[in-house]
């Protein structure tokens, strides 16, 4: 194969039709957009979601829920996470700073420690929040648990 061999497959490329070039092409007259009406006209392009003057969708269905503006939104990074970041890079002090550095959490994350797995090594974990299983766990193992 090269470049000066390639072709369409066959059928795939037609003429495109010639729409208002008289009555005898069988296109003449209105070019095949039927009679009068917005449709016909040049410019004419139809709103997303619009349903032809029918109520849309979007405004039959009723609306439900919200969204608290309030609300804070937690990275959740679990115990096991933890561990197997000590046991890859031998860490004793896991904070943000350290999180970031190795890809866990991006630059503007807020973190929270669940309790997940099991943590065997003695650190100190310095985040925004922690589950109560989480901090039971850290000190267990002879760490401790420092909010931000």
């Amino acid at each position: 194969m090269n470049l000066h061999t390639l072709k369409p497959a066959d059928g795939s490329t037609g003429k495109g039709k010639r729409v208002g070039r008289g009555q005898g092409s069988g296109r003449g007259g209105t070019s095949a957009r039927g009679h009068k009406g917005a449709q016909s006209r040049s410019g004419y392009s139809r709103k997303k979601g619009f349903e032809g003057g029918q109520m849309p969708l979007q405004r039959r269905v009723p609306k439900f829920g919200f969204k608290n503006v309030n609300r804070v939104e937690y990275k959740s990074l679990n115990l096991d996470t933890l561990q197997s970041l000590v046991d890859t890079h031998k860490v004793e002090l896991i904070d943000i700073d350290v999180l970031r550095e190795h890809g866990l959490i991006a630059k503007s994350d807020l973190v929270k420690v669940l309790g997940r797995g099991e943590l065997k090594s003695k650190v100190t974990v310095k985040v925004h929040a922690f589950s109560g299983t989480a901090v039971k766990a850290i000190e267990a193992a002879g760490g401790t648990a420092e909010k931000i």
